[in-house]
């Protein structure tokens, strides 16, 4: 990636190119960016080598799909509902230490697997059980999604817990860390906007639609609680259905994941990508 300047007359001109390997060939693009060097030049130096190379990760993201179906396809039933059982356990533990819960993996295990509870806080017990079981019918049914689905999940994983507020949209202002997130009166109507945002865009490939929609709905973080563990579900629900493998953020790396929702669309997406090709290389 380069900044080049070229002059015609007496007036300069800026614009960013970018070289890569296509086959046999070297392509090389350009794109304008003004009279001047913009003070968010690295921005754009990172949204231009997005661009430039989003053709080549949706053929990556094409090949993980073809080889995931074709190694889900080779499993027997009975097979398949162990793995689905273990992705239950690993995404589960995961999800919830993000936001705090003191189960640990092995924890997790017994307790989705045995139905042996560890002397833990009541509370990380129930959400333990609950994500799972959501999380398992999710795989199991496939419903349309919406807000009342969305509310549905909301409120089974919080109902035994946080009664107050399972299956609620927020009714008051909420702020995480320096960011303050939409008013409360426009909850609805964004959600409906995301609902709407993925109903026009079923055509996107499916990671890109997955990062996007969990993206948009952490912006707007429309319940009091529990919207990382909501909106982690719904990125993998759009993966899921679309017969991608799924992408489990792990406990350990969420300080990278926390700093990439605090940038654009655009970054996370470029972050979630990186980390959807990590995850699923054995496909390509």
């Amino acid at each position: 990636m380069r900044l080049i300047k070229r002059k015609k007359g007496n007036k300069e001109y800026y614009y960013l190119q970018h070289s890569f390997r296509k086959k046999e060939k070297v392509v090389t693009r350009e794109k304008y960016i003004g009279k001047i060097v913009p003070e968010n030049i690295e921005d754009m130096k990172n949204l231009f080598f997005s661009e430039c190379n989003k053709i080549s990760l949706l053929k990556l993201f094409k090949k993980i799909k073809i080889g995931f179906r074709k190694e889900w396809k080779r499993y027997p039933n009975s097979i398949k509902d162990k793995v689905k059982e273990q992705i239950a356990i690993a995404f589960t533990y995961n999800t919830n230490a993000i936001e705090g819960s003191t189960i640990t993996l092995e924890e997790t295990r017994e307790l989705i697997e045995h139905k042996i509870a560890p002397n833990k806080p009541i509370r990380d017990i129930k959400e333990t059980e609950s994500h799972a079981r959501i999380f398992l019918e999710m795989l199991k049914k496939k419903e349309i999604l919406n807000l009342q689905l969305i509310l549905k999940w909301h409120n089974e994983l919080f109902k035994d817990t946080k009664s107050d507020i399972s299956g609620k949209f927020r009714d008051y202002h909420v702020r995480v860390g320096n960011y303050i997130a939409i008013d409360w009166q426009d909850v609805n109507k964004s959600m409906k906007d995301i609902i709407n945002f993925y109903n026009k865009n079923k055509k996107m490939n499916a990671v890109e639609l997955a990062a996007k929609v969990h993206y948009k709905f952490e912006k707007i973080h429309p319940f009091g609680d529990g919207n990382g563990r909501v909106g982690r579900l719904l990125m993998n629900y759009i993966l899921w259905n679309n017969n991608y493998p799924m992408l489990i953020i792990e406990y350990k790396n969420r300080k990278s994941y926390y700093k990439a929702l605090q940038r654009d669309e655009n970054h996370f997406f470029s972050y979630f990508a990186r980390r959807y090709l990590k995850t699923h290389k054995k496909y390509i």
